[in-house]
């Protein structure tokens, strides 16, 4: 199976792909090149028997061979490469090489694109650089991992890993959509340092791929799971889920029924999934499972997170086991529950709220083991001061009502757990917001879990006083499911004890291999690691490297109900229908098996007959004569004498061996397929697989036939006219106007010599028509690219015509004046139509998922004539206010722009998918403008917040003015919009400001033309007073608001609120200069008083005494960059936070993980 490649996968689906030049050629999911899906880890597969962690070397010297795997094989020659492009905005190639490097004795490069492979993402690819000279046959694979350095700080460098089997069809492999383009162009963000970009590759080449020779059942006795696309994260939990004995036993016993359909039954989906894990001998598909799910392809392209999943998933399993003997399983295994209290110190009151849990998210960061994330779970927080006030806004029901909230007393709030579930699932807080960045990272530190995790430690400190004494929480690990690359696209698999045993099992998608606990354990602790030296005698620094193959999610089993949970189950546990269904299912899987293994044997020969022509043409074929998918179909063996096979043709068409004649169908030139010639009598005496040959030209394994019969009185078939040199076989269509309506009638064989007028009665008949009716005859010539059909002489002969067997003639009556009015009069403008015609299906762009009404258009309609009969459909005046998007195909979202006005011509241009002919849509979204679109073309709109001067009030204004305009002209029209200023004469200023500093302020005549809103906030403000007098020995420095979070290694410093400038005056102490800004932000005493102070530079806070002179450390008079020296004032951060902070453990790029059925 094949499918286009996807030119602009999101974050949310990172995709690898050959990139083909222009990215239209297939792209594999399936077979022996590479699975296309989300293992862009490249530490993710274990063909090599090290850590693949351990990868990145600094030399291409093959690094030390650590066995880990049965068989041990050689750990391949690693390097890591390096490539500085310098000038990298003034690159005008579409495709950029790197210099050719060697590893493993192979010439490698990385190629990129510099603007995007048809895509707003930087695309970037390993190639193999002499592939073009490499002898026939060649194949070599390699894990590789390609990054984008930043140059200002390395930790946010971004990294994307893959695998691929290279040859001479896909000699270059890797990330169509690598990064954003406005994240590497932004020279803010570091990737673009000097006009510079920084490249590093990572290379390990093996020459021979065993992996899938490799038989993961002989070997381990379990099998893996097929990976859809996109679905390793759903088969390592799947695994997970499987190989808890308890909880498959009670999938086995939920009510399923012979009727039910898998694909529509998650319980009978799970049921089969479950069953073939455990009986089948090869790797099993989830196709059923995610299509009872209700997902389509997309879904399964789509990377989401585990630990979603699960929840989801469980949530949904515990809804479908209402009413049934295993309701309530999903809490009996999974189920705690904990206590939320809040605590009055100085008044004899406290209140608690009992809570259920089916997993415990665990923090990564900042704590060395899972002890640890326990200890910070239900460690102590006291309700004091700032943070008494914070607790505000949170829902802690009588709490409000409370002696200690009205009295204004001080508390303490913590969590303790009253009872720990029989299953105990933890998930580690891997990933995490990044308020400095405004995305996701990954936590990649290194942490901790043990194999027996004892939860009544250190006098049962994480429990509740009021928790069951008699129940032991001795924990022991069942699995730990790993999650490999970064935080834009990786991989998931599974390390698990099926029987509690010492042995343990990889679960990577298909394959499952034994591992020791060290792999299992110790391995996916995260972290750095060291690579040994390989010249220990020279004094070299170590070399470490970053993990990025980590435990994501860990399953614990109570030890004093082990027993019960890895308990038997076998066939008695599975309804007979199941069994019955699944056997059935392997007895067909085995059949296909041997069809295909024996297909070499046969030939399949598809025979039309006129019932055929007769059933398709007008419904959905007009063009030619019949589908061959949709014909009677004949497996015979090769070695079997035609006429053998015409007796099996008497019967099963009742037509005698000597009354059929066979017709052999040739593509034509101009791409038409028609019968072309009877089988000569000698032709029927050879095989059937010779024949075949002598008739197929393409090679094709099918052999297609036409099937000529004449019926006589009673539709009896009678012996077929003889035919010679001089006569044609000829096929006939009918076109009724009135009602649009094509259909066949008919064949003759007429003389080459006559003429169309000869036969005209006989056609009268065959359309019911009366003998001496007029009609019009045209000829059926091609319909590709465009249609040809042309009128045909009557009285002209089919010779001088050109006319020849398997010909099409379609006649109609001619049109009399009232009947003119057909929007399709004759047969060349029906054929036309038929071509063309598309029903378009139209989205609001708000509403970019639902189908708000479909229109019947033509793939040649304009632009012009799309808008009108859009218009008239929505009642509009005005056709130029709509403007239009196309679809992404494979994201299946409108395009990040939209069309311009007239910028395609027709309406088919509008539907391909980044001009690829074969990939069109039917979608189109639209919108409603205020204004006509020429107009607002030509105008750009900025979104500008006014900071009002004595207020805390900010103010968003959309502003729209010509292209040409400048900044002076936008602050003229925000003063026309702007209600209040301080005084009428006040200047206002427009600032560009980003993640919480100002970069820059704009001179009032630089064009709006090339100003971006779209990444940087514009904010317009009054230009304080003190500034227009500012004396020539006075500075005007930044000042940013800071708070420090608490880092593994340091604490990290992140700015948040609004920045902005103050005039420092020489000798002025801190103590003054904190006066004037408590008296600019209106800070209360109280809280000014906790407030800190301190002189940045190169991002490292220096602080102030109160009589410290701070003049003297801003040594520049107009400090405009935001990596220069600002004042920073460091307090708690009392604005609410973002919304999607709240859930930092999921990815970025996700959308929600749904289960629809």
């Amino acid at each position: 199976m094949v499918t286009p490649t996807p030119l602009d996968q999101q974050d949310d689906e990172e995709m690898l792909v050959p990139h083909s030049d222009v990215v239209e050629g297939p792209q594999p999911m399936e077979g022996k090149c590479s699975r296309v899906d989300d293992d862009v880890s490249l530490f993710a597969r274990d063909f090599v028997n090290s850590s693949l962690d351990a990868f990145v070397v600094a030399q291409p010297e093959a690094a030390a061979a650590t066995a880990v795997e049965n068989p041990p094989v050689e750990e391949p020659p690693t390097m890591k490469y390096t490539w500085t492009i310098p000038g990298f905005t003034r690159l005008n190639n579409r495709k950029h090489y790197s210099d050719v490097f060697v590893v493993g004795g192979y010439k490698w490069r990385v190629l990129i694109f510099p603007k995007g492979n048809n895509v707003d993402n930087l695309s970037m690819y390993l190639d193999v650089a002499d592939a073009a000279n490499l002898p026939y046959g060649w194949s070599r694979f390699s894990q590789f991992g390609l990054a984008i350095v930043n140059q200002i700080n390395s930790s946010y460098s971004i990294r994307k890993e893959s695998q691929h089997q290279f040859n001479s069809r896909e000699s270059d492999w890797g990330f169509t959509s690598f990064m954003p383009l406005s994240e590497l162009y932004d020279p803010t963000r570091g990737y673009l340092v000097n006009d510079t970009v920084v490249i590093e590759a990572e290379v390990a080449v093996r020459k021979v791929l065993d992996y899938w020779s490799y038989d993961s059942k002989k070997e381990t006795g379990f099998v893996g799971l097929k990976n859809q696309g996109a679905t390793c994260y759903m088969n390592s939990l799947l695994q997970t889920l499987y190989h808890i004995p308890y909880f498959r036993k009670a999938v086995y016993h939920m009510p399923t029924t012979e009727n039910d359909a898998p694909t529509a039954s998650i319980p009978l989906a799970l049921q089969s999934l479950f069953y073939k894990l455990q009986y089948n001998d090869t790797s099993v598909a989830t196709k059923e499972l995610t299509k009872s799910f209700g997902w389509d392809t997309y879904d399964s392209f789509m990377q989401h997170d585990v630990q979603e999943l699960n929840r989801v998933l469980c949530e949904k399993l515990e809804d479908k086991m209402k009413g049934t003997v295993v309701e309530g399983t999903i809490q009996k295994l999974f189920e705690g529950h904990h206590m939320n209290y809040i605590e009055c110190i100085n008044v004899d009151y406290k209140s608690t709220r009992k809570e259920s849990f089916y997993d415990l998210q665990l923090d990564v960061k900042g704590c060395k083991d899972v002890y640890e994330s326990f200890d910070k779970y239900v460690e102590v927080e006291r309700l004091e001061g700032d943070n008494k006030y914070h607790a505000e806004g949170h829902d802690l029901q009588d709490l409000y009502a409370s002696a200690c909230y009205q009295a204004n007393y001080d508390a303490k709030k913590g969590v303790l757990f009253i009872e720990f579930p029989p299953v105990l699932q933890l998930q580690l807080k891997r990933f995490e917001y990044d308020f400095m960045r405004d995305t996701m990272v990954k936590i990649n530190d290194r942490y901790e879990f043990p194999l027996e995790l004892d939860l009544d430690r250190d006098n049962r400190k994480y429990l509740s006083p009021d928790a069951d004494k008699s129940v032991r929480n001795l924990y022991t690990l069942h699995s730990v499911l790993v999650h490999s690359g970064g935080v834009h696209g990786g991989h998931y698999y599974a390390f698990i004890r099926p029987t509690l045993s010492d042995q343990w099992y990889k679960f990577d998608d298909e394959r499952v291999t034994k591992e020791d606990v060290k792999r299992a354990l110790e391995e996916q602790y995260g972290g750095e690691e060291e690579l040994p030296q390989n010249n220990p005698g020279f004094n070299n620094p170590p070399f470490k490297f970053t993990k990025y193959s980590n435990a994501y999610m860990l399953v614990y089993i109570r030890e004093s109900e082990k027993d019960k949970i890895i308990c038997n189950v076998d066939e008695k546990d599975i309804a007979e229908h199941l069994r019955v269904r699944l056997k059935k299912e392997k007895e067909e899987k085995e059949e296909k098996r041997k069809y295909k293994a024996q297909a070499h044997l046969f030939t399949t020969i598809k025979v039309a007959r006129d019932e055929d022509i007769t059933e398709q043409i007008g419904k959905n074929k007009y063009f030619d004569l019949v589908d061959h998918e949709k014909v009677k179909s004949f497996r015979i063996q090769k070695q079997t004498p035609f006429q053998l096979f015409k007796e099996e043709v008497a019967k099963e068409f009742g037509v005698p061996v000597e009354l059929q004649r066979f017709w052999i169908w040739a593509k034509r030139q101009n791409y038409t397929y028609r019968p072309n010639r009877p089988l000569l009598p000698h032709e029927e005496l050879q095989t059937v697989e010779l024949l075949r040959e002598a008739c197929n030209k393409t090679n094709n394994a099918e052999l297609k036939l036409f099937l000529e019969i004449e019926r006589g009185p009673e539709e009896r078939p009678i012996p077929p006219p003889d035919k010679s040199s001089a006569d044609i076989l000829l096929f006939f269509k009918l076109y009724d106007p009135e009602n649009a309506i094509l259909r066949y009638v008919g064949r003759l064989m007429v003389k080459n010599s006559s003429k169309p007028m000869d036969i005209v009665g006989q056609l009268n008949q065959m359309a019911g028509f009366a003998p001496d009716e007029e009609i019009e005859l045209f000829e059926e010539i091609k319909f590709e690219p465009c249609v040809m059909c042309e009128h045909l002489d009557k009285k002209t002969s089919f010779r001088l015509s050109q006319i020849e067997d398997g010909d099409i003639i379609c006649f109609q009556k001619p049109l009399s004046i009232q009947e003119n009015e057909c929007p399709y009069p004759d047969v060349p403008s029906f054929l036309a139509y038929v071509q063309n015609r598309e029903v378009v299906r139209f989205r609001s762009l708000e509403k970019p998922k639902e189908d708000e009404f479909t229109m019947e258009l033509s793939k040649l309609h304009t632009y012009d004539d799309v808008v009108q009969r859009l218009a008239e459909k929505l009642g509009l005046d005005d056709p130029s206010k709509i403007r239009l998007t196309s679809h992404n195909c494979y994201s299946q979202q409108p395009k990040p722009q939209p069309i311009k006005y007239r910028g395609v011509d027709h309406l088919s241009d509008m539907l391909a998918h980044y001009n690829q002919v074969l990939v069109t849509s039917d979608i189109l979204y639209y919108e409603v403008l205020d204004i006509p679109l020429p107009e607002l073309q030509g105008l750009k709109t900025l979104k500008v917040a006014f900071h009002h001067a004595t207020k805390d009030e900010v103010v968003i204004h959309n502003i729209r003015l010509p292209k040409q305009s400048t900044v002076g002209d936008v602050i003229n029209e925000l003063k026309t919009k702007v209600v209040e200023l301080s005084h009428p004469d006040a200047e206002l200023r427009l600032l560009e400001v980003f993640f919480h500093k100002i970069y820059k302020i704009f001179s009032s005549t630089e064009r709006i033309e090339n100003i971006n809103d779209q990444y940087w906030t514009l904010r317009a403000e009054e230009i304080p007073e003190e500034e227009k007098n500012i004396g020539p020995s006075d500075r005007l420095v930044h000042v940013y608001h800071f708070t420090k979070e608490a880092g593994q290694n340091q604490a990290q410093v992140q700015n948040f609120g609004e920045p902005f400038f103050l005039v420092i005056h020489e000798g002025e102490t801190l103590e003054e200069i904190k006066s004037r800004i408590q008296k600019k932000l209106h800070v209360p005493d109280e809280d000014f008083a906790k407030w800190k102070f301190a002189s940045f530079s190169m991002g490292r806070p220096d602080y102030l005494q109160d009589t410290e002179v701070v003049y003297d450390r801003f040594q520049r008079k107009d400090v405009y960059g935001a990596w220069e020296q600002y004042l920073g004032l460091e307090h708690v951060d009392n604005a609410p936070k973002r919304a999607y902070a709240a859930n930092q453990n999921r990815h970025a790029y996700e959308k929600p993980v749904r289960i629809y059925n």
